[in-house]
């Protein structure tokens, strides 16, 4: 019962912190039967919930047994049915730190043998286990080195237990990672079935770490580096159509970053990348992204859309009243204080999402009570229930607003920079023909097109950069004319 009403509440939370949780691949989560969730790990404690909350089974994870220290902290864990696993180190802004109170390696051996019958016990009720082979969160931009502990727990629970363990592998991309109200991706691959009887032998387990380390990478985005990642990321907008999901986004990103280093010394590569770099830094000198520059929005359709976000904050905006005076401070302060609260960038998103649902929860439960104490029950329990519709409007109108402000934006750029942007955007679709062309006849020969030049969801990028091209000389001819009805006009 704890842990139904614990998932049910995170889920909530969940879907308040992201403006979408997108999940794929359940068709690969057995609906019974021992599993284990294996998951990359970028984003501290939000990782195991999200996979809490979307894999449609009850999940124990092993945790680092310092998180069990706080009371509060030790009883939402074990309500969860979190394991804790003693580490030989950890780390504080990338230095190594002791974990939990000093103690020798026989305890510490002792206390992980303990942590591993438990999660023996739970596959053998066929129950599921979730672990983080990578050990810690991180902002890195590729997987870590995978730790054994994922392969020693299938390969001995199978024996143990006597039945085959399902190994999920989980992959959890964020668009934007320490945001409030951005996406993500909760996707799970084929799974790996381990077999009764399988050695535990050292090499077997190494063997098997490297097949669950390929299995995670075919759902994660990884390259060397970010600068690496987000000019990938720029061909990735050139190369797809329009308004696609963020699964296909994902895998698009995957296969870019996993392909490039095999095409990397190609001239022809080595030209487009400079281009594509180039083109990113006009952006930035703009102030603009690739999105609006593709959409190509009139001034009229950009106005009409600020209208239309702005009707529906007039709409939603007396709903956020009653609560706001208790969301808006809260909001902004989970906003400036988590970056300031932790050293590690792979934590700030779980830090807002922790200040957030606590000063939530804590002006709540205070309105509530003062309300019942003050005035009685029943305005109590309208506050109860008012407070949290209050919450949803508000969430509405600062999407609505966030929408208004990038629009705004856009359309002052047109304003203010109308020839750059002009000629910005033929450079695009120049580029996007080249990007399509290239991409193709670099492409691996046996790995199948996800989007092909003839995808019909694709406008043909040659005949829209021809007809940008006809269109800016047709402009720069009426221009010229211009001037000379003026130049004659003086005269």
């Amino acid at each position: 019962m704890a842990y139904r009403v614990l998932a049910w509440f995170l889920r909530v939370v969940t879907r308040v912190f992201f403006r979408q949780v997108e999940v794929a691949g359940l068709e690969h989560v057995p609906a019974t039967g021992p599993v284990l969730f294996a998951g990359n790990h970028p984003n501290s404690l939000i990782d195991p919930i999200l996979i809490i909350t979307t894999c449609g089974r009850k999940v124990h994870f092993a945790a680092k047994d310092s998180l069990f220290k706080g009371r509060l902290m030790r009883a939402v864990l074990r309500g969860l049915g979190a394991v804790p696993v003693a580490r030989k180190d950890d780390r504080d802004g990338g230095q190594a730190a002791p974990v939990g109170p000093a103690r020798d390696a026989g305890e510490r051996a002792s206390a992980n043998d303990a942590a591993f019958e438990h999660m023996f016990a739970v596959l053998a009720e066929g129950g599921t286990i979730g672990i983080f082979p990578e050990g810690l969160s991180h902002d890195e931009s590729q997987l870590t080195k995978l730790k054994t502990g994922a392969a020693r727990l299938a390969l001995g629970g199978a024996t143990k237990i006597d039945q085959p363990v399902t190994i999920v592998p989980c992959g959890l991309t964020f668009i934007h990672p320490k945001r409030f109200r951005s996406r993500v991706l909760v996707q799970y691959g084929p799974p790996l079935v381990i077999e009764p009887g399988r050695s535990t032998a050292p090499e077997t387990v190494r063997t098997l770490t490297g097949e669950i380390d390929q299995a995670m990478r075919r759902l994660t985005i990884n390259a060397p580096d970010w600068e690496t990642v987000r000019a990938l990321d720029v061909v990735r907008r050139l190369y797809q159509p329009q308004e696609i999901s963020i699964e296909d986004r994902v895998e698009l990103s995957r296969r870019f970053n996993q392909y490039y280093s095999s095409a990397a010394a190609d001239p022809k590569v080595i030209e487009l990348m400079s281009r594509v770099r180039a083109y990113q830094q006009k952006l930035d000198e703009l102030g603009l992204t690739d999105r609006e520059l593709a959409r190509d929005l009139s001034k009229l359709e950009i106005s009409g859309r600020m209208l239309r976000h702005l009707v529906l904050v007039a709409f939603w905006l007396p709903l956020t009243a009653p609560g706001a005076p208790l969301h808006l401070p809260t909001f902004a302060f989970a906003r400036l204080a988590g970056p300031r609260l932790t050293p590690r960038k792979d934590v700030v998103a779980t830090t807002k999402l922790l200040i957030g649902m606590l000063l939530v929860l804590l002006s709540y439960g205070a309105a509530v009570g003062v309300l019942w104490w003050k005035v009685g029950f029943s305005w109590a329990l309208l506050a109860a229930i008012v407070l949290p519709i209050s919450g949803w409007a508000t969430l509405r109108v600062l999407d609505r607003l966030r929408l208004v402000r990038r629009a705004f934006g856009a359309l002052f750029r047109q304003l203010r920079f109308r020839r750059e942007v002009a000629k910005l955007r033929a450079e695009r679709d120049a580029l996007t023909v080249d990007v399509i062309r290239i991409v193709t006849e670099v492409k691996p020969e046996h790995l199948p097109a996800l989007f092909p030049p003839d995808d019909p969801r694709r406008e043909d990028p040659e005949e829209s950069w021809r007809a940008r091209k006809n269109a800016d000389l047709d402009a720069e001819l009426d221009k010229d004319a211009a001037e000379d009805r003026a130049e004659q006009a003086e005269e």
